[in-house]
C-alpha cells in the first residue's frame, strides 16, 4: 500500500471524528443559545391558578387553570398552555354557563381572549356548544368565531351546526352563519302542515 493510502486510511476516521465533534459543538451551542433566550423571556409562571372576578362584591366569574403565564412584553398577554375553565355566575351566585378549552390567550392591549382546542360552552339549562375556536371581545362584550360550531339542545331534542357564530356575552342571542339543524317536536308543538 502506498503512503497516500495509509494516510487516507488514518486521516479519514480522524477527519470524520473532527466533523462529528464540530457538528455536536454547533448543536450544543444552538441549544445553549435557545435556552438563554428562553431564560431571558419576561414571563411570570403561576401553577394551580384560581382567579375570582367580582363586581360590587358579587362574584361574576371564576377561572381555574393548571398553569398561567404572564408575558411582560410590549403588548402584554396571559397564556394558558395547559387549558382553562371559566364559570360565570348570575346575581344570586347560580352558575349560568362555563367555558373550557385546551388552550387560551388573553391579549391585554387588544382586549381579546382567544380559546382554542376542544372549546365547550355549557349553559345552565344543559345546552352545549362545541367548537375549536372562541374569541371574546371585551370592548364589545361579545363572543364570536370563524370555524364550525355544533350546538346541542338541553333536552336532547335537537342540534344545529354552522360555519361560524356571534353572540352576546350571556349566549342568549346567538347568530349562527350557514346553519343547519334538527329539532324534534312533541305532539302539539311546531308548525302545522296541511
Amino acid at each position: 500500500m502506498n503512503v497516500v493510502g495509509k494516510i487516507f486510511r488514518m486521516t479519514l476516521p480522524a477527519s470524520l471524528g473532527v466533523i462529528l465533534l464540530a457538528s455536536c459543538e454547533t448543536d450544543l451551542k444552538e441549544v445553549d443559545r435557545i435556552a438563554a433566550i428562553q431564560a431571558e423571556e419576561p414571563v411570570d409562571i403561576s401553577q394551580g391558578v384560581t382567579v375570582v372576578y367580582s363586581d360590587s362584591a358579587l362574584v361574576k366569574a371564576q377561572m381555574t387553570a393548571p398553569e398561567m403565564r404572564h408575558y411582560n412584553v410590549e403588548k402584554p398577554y396571559y397564556e394558558f398552555q395547559k387549558g382553562v375553565t371559566i364559570i360565570f355566575f348570575d346575581d344570586i351566585g347560580a352558575e349560568t354557563q362555563r367555558i373550557t378549552s385546551d388552550y387560551a390567550i388573553q391579549k391585554e392591549t387588544e382586549e381579546l381572549t382567544e380559546f382554542r382546542g376542544n372549546v365547550v360552552i355549557t349553559r345552565a339549562d344543559g345546552s352545549i356548544i362545541k367548537t375549536e375556536e372562541l374569541i371574546y371581545d371585551q370592548k364589545a362584550n361579545t363572543f364570536y368565531n370563524h370555524v364550525p360550531i355544533e350546538a346541542y339542545f338541553k333536552d336532547g331534542r335537537g342540534n344545529f351546526m354552522g360555519s361560524s357564530f356571534t353572540s352576546d356575552a350571556s349566549f342568549e342571542n346567538i347568530e349562527v352563519q350557514n346553519s343547519t339543524g334538527l329539532y324534534i317536536f312533541e305532539d302539539g308543538e311546531g308548525p302545522a302542515f296541511r
